[in-house]
């Protein structure tokens, strides 16, 4: 414990520079934090776990009405709305998506005339039919939370056509039906057709070491000796308590450094960061050559806890860290908690100012990394403009591409007007004017982003991530050498193929999506990360190596002694020995191979499981051949559309 005390010191006073209080084994420090981006101290009561605000004062923006009305006016018309949806859902006959774009019909004459009545509208109707407990519905429809993005999108959607659908199946799965995705129209997408015979470039033969980490999920609010094993949410906080158990018992006390269902605390954030340079070989002096991150800094707060200013907290403390422990360049998106409300971001195109709702999260990191030495100030002012998206080309000629990939995430409520376009923020517009670009100069092109577009299909929305595909397939193999993704948690990868997967097969096998491990535990996992051994030339992986801690420890280690160890976890060429040429890349066609002989042994698919979630004893097994077809399926797929297609097992 002392040693994680003496070097937070060293580098940012995490341990001296606290509210009065000393980190000891019965609790996690509480660094007084200065971000001079905001020029601001972050005040204790932000983080200290005894008092989490409950409520926050940022802003909350709705659409502009089309009519100015009286106050009597506009209650009189939530009145009538809330009869006449009343009638919609109590009267038999119709289908459940009928009824529910009808319903959605009325909320939108609300939400037209009189947006500020809609958050209380729609948690009087949540809480009416029973839809979810009263305290849920007021988490998903109060005006702080995301009733005023609710508004905003019934405001602006078709909510009788496509978007109505898409609204009801996000609301319930029992109201509508996924609709199918659209196919994309390619027709003048690209600037230039696909040069014929397009190919990777040659490998120098000379090799580097890369850094990934993902999903940090740093919780300064954890609270040591509280419940580990809650009942639902998240855990290792005050006031909760496991099934069966009332407080203030405890059944499993949270440990210093972490547990299964709780996100980072400082001292296993801090363990992972120490154990990079002694396990991975790299130092101060000689660090890796690059490192990325792909995204999720916030932890898993409900949304009533979360805040701008705890976002910006942990972006700063984070990133600070980064600085201090790894020392190269890094290159970071943002994930879905990475903003607030979570998961939400706005286009530039929304209607009455909306666009720019979120410009706050953009600067404040884009400032930081410009600090940091990770991007120049014109990567700065591309990650103000494009959402916290960038390209620049690093020092070893690469060129790095990162997205906000919220704009296909189920989750971001605001992706769900106009869904005919699949590209209504800009985002891959953007992603396209880079790569021609790297194209046209010769360049090698790594992607960046948060949220997957393929595995199991569940993440993201069909039709943005169906248009990524194609631009996978046009880039693809001689620009784009690999894609990285986080938000799962677990160690999983996807295969791009030509022709939208039409043919599968290794010779159709173009670009591969690696999904890097999680450092939180959160849920059931392990925590870990991974370097890969790059080639200057081609820029592909020759190796991938994984290293993890083992949570199921954490319990019966002592504090004043000892803390998390980081062991080796596997190398990936030598895990799945395919007879693959040692000279070769772990490209696409490696990948593809590998689930070929995934396909005829069983085993090998229960030993990428195992390391799917990091060797957790709490992950399931997998050796039936209904999980194996699957997890087969899931690896060759990187589009919603063949993710939900893949059988279940």
């Amino acid at each position: 414990m002392y040693i994680f005390c003496s070097i937070a010191v060293a580098v940012t006073c995490y341990t001296l520079l606290t509210f009065g209080q000393s980190p000891a084994p019965t609790r996690e420090p509480q660094p007084a934090l200065h971000d001079p981006v905001l020029n601001i101290t972050y005040p204790l009561n932000l983080t200290n776990p005894d008092t989490i605000p409950e409520t926050d004062d940022d802003p909350v923006f709705y659409p502009h009405p089309v009519v100015n009305v009286s106050n009597a006016t506009a209650a009189a018309l939530v009145q009538a709305a809330v009869a006449n949806i009343t009638d919609i859902i109590r009267t038999p006959g119709s289908s459940n998506c009928t009824k529910c774009q009808n319903a959605l019909g009325i909320a939108k004459s609300v939400a037209q005339v009189t947006p500020q009545s809609v958050p209380d509208m729609l948690v009087f109707l949540c809480e009416e039919f029973k839809f979810a407990s009263n305290s849920s519905c007021v988490e998903s429809y109060g005006a702080t939370n995301f009733g005023a993005i609710w508004t905003q999108v019934l405001a602006f959607a078709d909510v009788g056509g496509l978007d109505g659908k898409y609204i009801c199946n996000r609301l319930s799965s029992n109201f509508c039906s996924q609709p199918a995705t659209l196919p994309s129209n390619t027709t003048g997408l690209f600037p230039k057709p696909k040069p014929a015979n397009a190919t990777a470039p040659k490998p120098s033969g000379k090799r580097v070491k890369v850094l990934h980490l993902s999903d940090f999920h740093l919780d300064p609010r954890y609270a040591v000796a509280s419940e580990a094993n809650c009942s639902g949410g998240l855990c290792c906080r005050p006031g909760v308590h496991a099934t069966g158990f009332t407080l203030p018992q405890i059944q499993l006390p949270a440990p210093l450094y972490g547990a299964f269902k709780c996100d980072t605390p400082y001292y296993l954030g801090l363990a992972a960061l120490q154990a990079i340079g002694p396990l991975t070989g790299t130092s101060a002096n000689d660090p890796a050559a690059w490192s990325i991150y792909t995204g999720d800094l916030v932890s898993h707060d409900t949304q009533n806890q979360l805040s701008r200013a705890y976002v910006e907290y942990t972006e700063y403390s984070i990133y600070d860290m980064f600085k201090a422990y790894i020392g190269s360049p890094i290159f970071a998106v943002l994930g879905n908690h990475d903003s607030n409300p979570e998961a939400i971001d706005a286009p530039r195109s929304e209607p009455d100012g909306l666009g720019q709702q979120f410009s706050w999260n953009y600067d404040h990191v884009a400032s930081l990394w410009q600090q940091n030495g990770w991007i120049n100030s014109t990567g700065a002012s591309q990650a103000r403009l494009h959402y916290g998206a960038y390209s620049v080309k690093n020092h070893y000629g690469l060129r790095i591409i990162t997205l906000n990939t919220d704009f296909w995430y189920k989750s971001n409520f605001l992706n769900y007007y106009n869904m005919t376009n699949p590209d209504v923020s800009g985002m891959q517009a953007f992603l396209i004017q880079e790569l021609q670009a790297a194209e046209d100069a010769g360049e090698r092109v790594w992607i960046l982003g948060h949220v997957l577009t393929g595995w199991d299909g569940t993440n993201p929305l069909p039709n943005p991530t169906d248009l990524f595909y194609q631009i996978v397939d046009r880039y693809s193999p001689h620009v784009i050498a690999n894609i990285f993704f986080g938000h799962t948690h677990e160690d999983e990868f996807m295969i791009y193929y030509a022709h939208n997967a039409s043919d599968i097969s290794r010779a159709t096998a173009l670009t591969t999506g690696w999904i890097g491990p999680s450092v939180t535990p959160l849920t059931n996992l392990n925590s870990g990360f991974r370097m890969y051994e790059v080639d200057t030339g081609d820029f592909n992986i020759y190796n991938a190596y994984t290293w993890y801690a083992n949570v199921s420890t954490f319990n019966s280690l002592d504090p004043n002694t000892t803390g998390p160890t980081y062991n080796f976890e596997y190398s990936t060429r030598d895990t799945y020995e395919i007879g693959w040429p040692a000279e070769a890349p772990l490209n696409a066609t490696y990948w593809h191979a590998v689930t070929e002989a995934m396909e005829k042994d069983v085993g090998l698919v229960s030993t990428f499981n195992t390391f799917q979630g990091k060797r957790s004893v709490q992950s399931p097994n997998c050796t039936s051949e209904a999980c194996k077809r699957a997890k087969v399926c899931y690896m060759r797929s990187g589009s919603v559309a063949l993710g939900l297609s893949c059988p279940q097992g």
